[in-house]
């Protein structure tokens, strides 16, 4: 009975259990579902304070050349003086019409949205081009480089109009060098922002002074300026990672400061300015002053400037937090203070001079100052990091001689310096300031830059339009005419003050044009003579005996820029020194039109000829924003990468029943006249397909050894594997010698006189004072072997 009872009480207790197991799993989905809710509402909470957070933040990086233009444009719309209290109001429509049309509308909303992966700038907008249509001018690109994780592209239809425009882009060469050509008329520009910006800013900033007190002379205003832009250039190569954090809350102090005397001189002095929102302001002021208002567009040109920065600063922050920083903080700051500006110079028509430090109210005068110094320092910072990084672009597309770059920070990839262009910037700059010593003039100058720079992008954001986003045409043509119309307008205004200042970014973009474009078609020139002169592998095995090679230990490095075929010194090395290291690898670095390559993906290993030679090649891409990381880090990884592709090679071996292989990204094809040897075993040896229609038939036997056989039991290929992989470590450990072309590239003595100057004077000294290969690559001079030769083109 004690037993049947505790049976009882036992299964009355699993009954029990089972109803609370069956409410548990009928309340199950409801809590499964509020938690699921509880999820969501944490992730958009936190991802709206991350969206606030980076909004926060791009206003130090992206907006403080946009904020620091009240400084100066009321002064440069009207240099002499106000005729008309109505002149403001005309001027401040035109100036609220300006920053919605152009940094609002097109920039924030539109051109934000064809970044490259989140890079901006001219060059960003020519690479995602490049991956669109056939137009690099030196084709050094393979089909592998299409298979990137980051080179994406998009696929239309052949009847479309994107590809009819793209084949119309593809068919002449003079087309691809006339976009090329604008591109770099863009990026000139934006160096001569770099120029120009801190020139204007922070002499505009050190004005103030003056203002205070009446008694210093001008002359005290240049010196603070240019002390103040010594200062900057010369921090520069610490880097901006360790007081980064500072920039966002300047800006933000900023924009709220000006925002707040706008609002006091609003209600202090005239709010019926409130009616410029009207464009009709806008025909009356056009009526009323003729060509001079017509010229003065030049000045309110100014309130934009900053708008192409905001565009090439893009790489650090998401389009969404740049929209919301420019929304909700940068735009109605500005058109307070413009307005609020505007209501001072009615009452006061004869303070435009400075009409920005005497709308201060003198009780936070000294205070505003120092945040207005700050800001232009700010603002100047951005602009000179945006320059270093569109040099960087420029130099990795091979538009710019080869210069030192540095990474100042380990955190963010984009925060670079350049040792030399900062030198030039900085003297260039001082120049300008001591040169002009007013505002009116650099502004001017500034304008030109400018407009030039928003045309260019236009013109490239026209393409994007068409081949990557496939925009219906009548959508492209209302963008592109919009824009054309409001651009060309100021650019009209501009021409008319070249002879006022607007010379010099004309001047700087010349010099600079003159050095990229002649450093590109020299290097474009000495790629092609490296095509047409490389040989066939076929080539070098039938030179082989009769050259009795030497075999010395070690691993040769032979750099090239070809990705196929065997370089024009290599063949001219050994014909001059008949010997050759036990292990030959043809490296050639190469840069993509893409913002970065990943690691795992920037090595492309594949074999030449036969086995027992040992000759490999090694293609390393990158791309323009990617760094190459110093020689014994970026050997370790290119052996690494040689070492897995003999792993995985002798692992596919077996495969004979299959056409083509697929080892390391690369598609390889085992060649045809050793796929059989004497004994009918069957042999698999990789060959570089990719060198040409000769090198592809090569025999694969040594003249001293046979071709390697392939068991199907795999114990050979294991072996060989083995074998192979310990010969490759013990010459490794022999030494590793960087082999380098020392290439001096002359005219022909038929060619034209111009192309004589590029070639045998320009390009000659600009390769005579730019950096070596071997300095670039860290490549230790212990280790260096240099082949000289002249190429004629």
């Amino acid at each position: 009975m004690e037993m049947a009872s505790r049976v009882e009480i036992d299964e009355d207790n699993d009954n029990k259990g089972s109803m609370w197991d069956l409410d548990q799993k009928l309340d199950q989905p409801m809590d499964e579902e509020a938690g699921r809710l509880r999820n969501m509402y944490k992730e958009k909470k936190s991802s709206a304070l991350l969206l606030l957070r980076l909004a926060f933040q791009s206003l130090g990086v992206v907006y403080g050349d946009l904020g620091t233009s009240p400084l100066y444009v009321f002064y440069n719309t009207f240099p002499d003086k106000i005729e008309d209290p109505e002149d403001v109001v005309g001027a401040l429509s035109l100036i609220i019409y300006s920053l919605t049309l152009i940094p609002l509308l097109k920039y924030v909303f539109v051109v934000c949205k064809a970044n490259d992966n989140g890079q901006g700038g001219t060059f960003a907008l020519y690479s995602l081009l490049c991956r669109h249509a056939n137009i690099k001018t030196i084709p050094n690109q393979h089909r592998t480089d299409e298979e990137l994780t980051t080179y994406s592209r998009s696929t239309f239809h052949e009847r479309s109009f994107a590809a009819k425009t793209k084949r119309w882009l593809e068919r002449h060469v003079s087309r691809k060098n006339a976009l090329l050509i604008l591109v770099l008329v863009g990026t000139c520009m934006v160096i001569g922002d770099g120029i120009l910006t801190p020139a204007i800013s922070v002499l505009s900033a050190a004005g103030g002074i003056k203002v205070n007190r009446p008694h210093m002379g001008n002359g005290v205003v240049v010196i603070v300026a240019v002390v103040i832009l010594v200062g900057l250039f010369s921090m520069q190569h610490y880097g901006t990672d360790k007081v980064s954090w500072l920039f966002a809350p300047i800006v933000l102090i900023w924009f709220l400061v000006i925002g707040g005397i706008g609002i006091y001189n609003i209600w202090k002095y005239d709010s019926s300015v409130l009616k410029a929102f009207s464009p009709i302001y806008i025909y009356r002021y056009f009526k009323r002053g003729g060509k001079d208002g017509w010229t003065s567009l030049g000045g309110i040109m100014l309130s934009i400037t900053g708008t192409e920065a905001l565009f090439a600063d893009l790489s650090h922050f998401p389009v969404s937090a740049v929209q919301l920083a420019f929304t909700a903080v940068v735009f109605p700051c500005l058109l307070l203070a413009y307005s609020g500006q505007a209501a001072y110079l009615i009452s006061n028509r004869d303070h435009v001079v400075d009409a920005f430090y005497r709308s201060i109210p003198d009780s936070i005068y000294w205070p505003v100052f120092v945040i207005a110094t700050a800001a232009a320092i700010v603002a100047s910072q951005a602009t000179i990091t945006a320059t270093f990084s569109i040099i960087k672009q420029a130099l990795a597309l091979g538009c710019f001689p080869r210069v030192k770059v540095v990474h100042t920070s380990k955190n963010f990839l984009g925060q670079i310096y350049v040792p030399d262009i900062n030198w030039i910037l900085m003297i260039l700059c001082i120049a300008v300031t001591a040169g002009f010593k007013n505002q009116s003039q650099i502004g001017n100058a500034y304008g030109t830059a400018v407009v030039i720079v928003m045309l260019v992008t236009t013109l490239l954001m026209t393409l994007i339009m068409l081949l990557v986003w496939r925009c219906h045409w009548i959508l492209v043509l209302l963008f592109t005419g919009l824009s054309l119309v409001v651009e060309c307008t100021y650019f009209s205004a501009v021409l008319f003050k070249i002879d006022q200042g607007g010379w010099v970014p004309l001047v700087i973009a010349a010099a600079f044009l003159l050095i990229m474009y002649v450093w590109h078609y020299g290097t474009l020139k000495r790629y092609e003579f490296e095509m047409h002169s490389k040989v066939s592998m076929a080539w070098i095995l039938g030179l082989g005996p009769s050259l009795g090679l030497v075999q010395v230990p070690g691993i040769g490095l032979v750099y090239t820029e070809l990705a196929s075929g065997v370089p024009h010194i290599f063949s001219h090395f050994i014909t001059n020194l008949p010997a050759i290291h036990s292990v030959v690898v043809f490296v050639c670095v190469k840069y993509l039109p893409v913002y970065t390559v990943p690691e795992e993906e920037r090595f492309l290993v594949k074999r030449i000829g036969p086995k027992n030679f040992h000759m490999f090649r090694c293609v390393a891409r990158y791309g323009y924003k990617d760094l190459h990381k110093k020689d014994d880090d970026f050997e370790r990884k290119l052996f690494d990468s040689l070492f897995l592709f003999v792993r995985l090679e002798s692992m596919m071996e077996g495969c004979s029943d299959s056409d083509e292989y697929s080892l390391y990204g690369q598609q390889t094809e085992p060649s045809r006249d050793g796929l059989l040897n004497n004994n009918g075993h069957t042999t698999c040896s990789f060959v570089d397909t990719t060198v040409s229609s000769v090198d592809s038939i090569v025999q694969v036997r040594s003249p001293m050894h046979a071709g390697v056989t392939v068991r199907s039991s795999g114990q050979v290929s294991s072996q060989t594997e083995m074998d192979e992989l310990e010969f490759l470590n013990s010459c490794r450990d022999a030494g590793v010698v960087h082999i380098m072309g020392n290439t001096v590239v002359r005219a022909r003595r038929d060619s034209r006189f111009y192309k004589k100057i590029a070639i045998d004077y320009i390009y000659a000294f600009l390769r005579k004072i730019c950096r070596e290969h071997s300095v670039i690559f860290n490549v230790p001079h212990e280790s260096l072997l240099n082949v000289g030769q002249v190429f004629y083109v």
